[in-house]
C-alpha cells in the first residue's frame, strides 16, 4: 500500500485558511484518508497543536500512521466512523475543539484497490465496504434487495434515470444466477443503457451502491449534528463534498444552525426567534481553480463550505 495511491488533497490551502484560527489549538480531521490534509494541518500548527484524525477504513489509518509518525503524540489516529466524533473526543478527554475538517467521498486508493470492489472498471467481487468489519456489502444489496428497493437506491443515491429498468434487469439476471462481480453488474447496466450513456450510468449506479452500503448520507448528517456542540466559540467546521446529495445536507445543516428564527407553522403567530449557533463563512461554495482541476481531476466536482461557531 503506497502513499501515492491515496488522492492528492483537494482545496488544501482554501480548507486550511478557513479551518485554522489558533495555531496552538486542537483540530479534527474526520476523514483521514491517506493523511494529506492531516499532514498539512499539523505542519500549519505550532508544536503545541494537536490533531485527532478518524477514518472508518483501517487501511487508511495504517497508511497515515506512517506518514504522520514524524509528529509523534501530536497526531492521534482513530479507526472509527466520523458519526462517532463526539464520543471519540470525549473518550480522549477533549470537550471542545477549534476546528473540524470533513473531506467526503472515497480516495483514489479505495477506487483502484481491486479487493475493495468499488470500481466498475475491474472484475472483482462486489464489496464496497469502507470498513471490512461490517457485514453489509454491495453483493448483499445487489443480490437480496427487491426490485423496488434497488430502483429507489439507484434513483435516490445515484439520480440514475434508468433506475427502474436497471433494477428489473438485475432481478431477471438473478433468476438465472447470482451477481458476483463488478464486471457482471457493469454488463447488466450496459444491457439497459447502451454505450452512449454507459460511463455516466455506471458511475451513478456504483456511487449509489457505495452510499447505501456505507450508510454515507445518514452518517454525514449525524456527524454534522454532533460536530456543532463540540466546537468551541469561534471554532470552524469545513466540509468538502463531491456530489449534490452531500452538498445539500451540508448546506441545509449550516442554514438551520445559522437561522435566527423558524416558522411558527401558523399564519397568525409570528416566527419564533432563536439564537443562531453558526455563522456561515461561505455564501457560495468554494470550488477549485482551473489549474487545480487540470492537475487533479478529483477536484472538478468539489465544493467547500465553512461555518464558524458563535
Amino acid at each position: 500500500m503506497r502513499l501515492a495511491s491515496y488522492h492528492t488533497p483537494v482545496l488544501r490551502e482554501e480548507a486550511l485558511s478557513l479551518l485554522i484560527t489558533m495555531t496552538g489549538g486542537v483540530y479534527v480531521d474526520a476523514t483521514l484518508g491517506g493523511g494529506g490534509h492531516a499532514e498539512a494541518i499539523l505542519r500549519r500548527l505550532d508544536p503545541s497543536g494537536i490533531l485527532i484524525a478518524l477514518d472508518t477504513d483501517p487501511d487508511a489509518v495504517q497508511v497515515a500512521a506512517t506518514r504522520l509518525s514524524q509528529f509523534g503524540e501530536r497526531a492521534i489516529l482513530v479507526h472509527d466512523n466520523f458519526r462517532n466524533v463526539a464520543s471519540v473526543l470525549s473518550q480522549r478527554g477533549f470537550k471542545q475543539v477549534n476546528g473540524i475538517l470533513f473531506d467526503l467521498g472515497v480516495s483514489s486508493y479505495q477506487i483502484d484497490e481491486p479487493s475493495k470492489g468499488f470500481s466498475f472498471r475491474g472484475d472483482e467481487r462486489l464489496d464496497m465496504r469502507m470498513d471490512r468489519g461490517q457485514t453489509h456489502d454491495a453483493h448483499e444489496v445487489v443480490n437480496r434487495y427487491d426490485e423496488r428497493k434497488l430502483a429507489e437506491t439507484f434513483w435516490e443515491y445515484g439520480e440514475e434515470r434508468a433506475s427502474r429498468a436497471i433494477a428489473r434487469a438485475i432481478i431477471r439476471h438473478r433468476t438465472r444466477s447470482t451477481i458476483e462481480t463488478t464486471s457482471q453488474l457493469a454488463a447488466i447496466v450496459e444491457s439497459v443503457v447502451g454505450d452512449r450513456f454507459l460511463v455516466k450510468s455506471l458511475a451513478r449506479v456504483f456511487q449509489a451502491l457505495r452510499i447505501e452500503v456505507n450508510n454515507e448520507l445518514e452518517n454525514l448528517q449525524a456527524a454534522l449534528d454532533r460536530t456543532i456542540p463540540i466546537l468551541g466559540p469561534g471554532g470552524r467546521v469545513v466540509v468538502i463534498s463531491y456530489h449534490s446529495l452531500e452538498d445539500r445536507i451540508v448546506k441545509e445543516t449550516f442554514r438551520r444552525a445559522a437561522a435566527k428564527s423558524y416558522a411558527s407553522g401558523n399564519k397568525l403567530v409570528p416566527d419564533v426567534k432563536v439564537e443562531p449557533k453558526l455563522k456561515i463563512l461561505t455564501k457560495k461554495p468554494i470550488q477549485a481553480s482551473a489549474v487545480e482541476k487540470q492537475n487533479n481531476p478529483r477536484a472538478r466536482s468539489a465544493k467547500l463550505r465553512a461555518a464558524e461557531k458563535l
